[in-house]
């Protein structure tokens, strides 16, 4: 299939809405969005949510469903405030997905989500593309000499080029950075992220990022190695949204 850019169009009864990709599929079936339906589905361990990798007519893919957490888990589990169709978490994050693809950024294109309403509360699926051959920073860190092996300036521009775009991750760490067989960086699990000015947010988000390799390797990220490696990601980063900004 192109590469073509995402056309999303949304289909409703009233009570079930589906967002597809038209470029790459037709009406998709609601059976797509359970999981029994994909027999060889395998369960993945990273993202928010319950998240199955799966495969079907639309290729090798990701379905998501979205799940709290927090304290309200227990109570909601899956259940969210209905305040309308533009603002679920599914069509939000649909959305942004094929706005960062079309602008060009390392992210998994979007093919479908289902908002399922039911009364005052809604809950919600989304199936985007797999980035196969690929695995986790937080994985690739554990495995001997990686900190000094990775390319951390391929990171730092790609993050660079993802913020002077206005793109913000709602929590960037370890696990949501992909590394594909190629050695390219792919940015996953952009729910809650937003499209925005640039601005003080970026900061932050990169301190975020930190804040979860301290969290998963502790004292290891003060090693000289590690320190070179941060340092490396921050000036690409600097010059990949300097440059992006006046493009």
């Amino acid at each position: 299939m192109s590469e073509s850019a995402c056309q999303t169009q949304v289909w409703t009864d009233g009570v079930s809405h589906i967002v597809y990709d038209a470029a790459r599929l037709s009406l998709p079936s609601s059976h797509w969005f359970l999981p029994e339906t994909w027999p060889q589905r395998s369960l993945l361990a990273a993202g928010r949510g319950q998240t199955w990798a799966i495969d079907g007519p639309f290729g090798a893919a990701v379905l998501r469903h979205y799940r709290r957490g927090g304290a309200l888990a227990r109570l909601l589990r899956d259940q969210y405030l209905w305040t309308g169709l533009e603002s679920t978490r599914p069509l939000r994050e649909f959305r942004l997905l094929a706005s960062a693809l079309d602008a060009g950024l390392p992210v998994p294109r979007p093919l479908a989500a289902r908002i399922g309403r039911g009364g005052a509360f809604y809950s919600g699926d989304l199936i985007m593309s797999r980035i196969v051959d690929a695995s986790a920073l937080s994985t690739r860190l554990a495995q001997p000499g990686s900190w000094s092996e990775l390319d951390w300036g391929a990171l730092g521009e790609v993050l660079g080029r993802a913020h002077a775009l206005g793109y913000q991750h709602a929590d960037l760490n370890a696990h949501n950075i992909l590394i594909d067989a190629a050695g390219r960086y792919w940015l996953i699990d952009w729910d809650r992220g937003v499209h925005r000015r640039p601005g003080d947010w970026q900061a932050r988000v990169l301190q975020r990022l930190q804040r979860s390799l301290r969290k998963l390797y502790g004292e290891r990220v003060d090693r000289p190695d590690a320190r070179q490696a941060w340092q490396s990601l921050l000036d690409a980063h600097a010059r990949s949204a300097l440059s992006s900004a006046h493009a």
